[in-house]
């Protein structure tokens, strides 16, 4: 099985010998590769749609891998029992569902180690969500596929604390390890903001913030740093 690179991307970051959950699978790529290239030794493929874990189970049955993938229909996080895995994956949606899976399948998400998210949006809001629910930052990565960027973020169980909003915006493992496409994918962010910016009238209130949120990014694109104390990891 051969994997998008934004894809091929997660699974560098799930331990070896693991069970995981991969939380909206699809058409079951991830758990195939998982357990072809020996990463995983056993993995739960879950969507709420019928239609795609239909094509996910054909995709399985087709590798002969029925006894190493287990599919089960139904949402988010409350398929699976406490302690059932030790990894989950929840890719290919945007941040805010993702926020809403981790709600509502809290005391299931209270058993496993660690999390690998892939947010198609709002990523800002994921994190700050993270770190104020319990959770750390412990890596994050970017990908770029066919012009556009992906960012992966690894959690874990434990504290963090940003004080600076931009670290919402850009992780501050991207920034802390200076990640090769640091300065492209602010460039990005801050085109994109200026965009926004262009639409809004002048002495419009919206402005401000906007405006200091480039200042922000420009710093990091500077290769500027900011406070040492803008995020701590407990």
């Amino acid at each position: 099985m051969r994997l998008p690179e934004r894809l091929k991307a997660i699974t560098k970051y799930i331990p070896p010998e693991v069970r995981v959950a991969d939380i909206g699978t699809d058409h079951g790529f991830i758990p195939i590769y998982l357990v072809e290239n020996k990463i995983a030794k056993y993995v739960i493929a879950t969507d709420l749609n019928c239609g795609s874990l239909n094509k996910a189970i054909d995709n399985i049955k087709n590798k002969n891998l029925e006894m190493f993938i287990e599919t089960r229909l139904g949402d988010g996080l409350k398929v699976l029992t406490p302690g059932e895995v030790e990894v989950a994956i929840i890719a290919g949606m945007g941040g805010l569902l993702i926020i809403k899976i981790l709600t509502e399948g809290k005391e299931i998400a209270q058993t496993i180690k660690k999390f690998i998210f892939q947010p198609m949006r709002d990523a800002d809001k994921l994190r700050r969500y993270l770190v104020q629910n319990g959770y750390k930052i412990s890596e994050e990565d970017l990908v770029k596929e066919r012009g556009k960027f992906y960012e992966i973020i690894i959690a874990e169980h434990g504290r963090q604390k940003i004080e600076n909003d931009v670290y919402y915006e850009i992780g501050p493992k991207l920034v802390e390890k200076n990640h090769p496409l640091l300065k492209e994918f602010l460039l990005y962010k801050i085109q994109k903001i200026r965009r926004i910016l262009n639409k809004i009238p002048p002495g419009d209130p919206k402005r401000k913030g906007l405006e200091e949120k480039i200042k922000k990014l420009e710093v990091l694109g500077d290769g500027s740093e900011m406070p040492n104390n803008s995020f701590y990891n407990g």
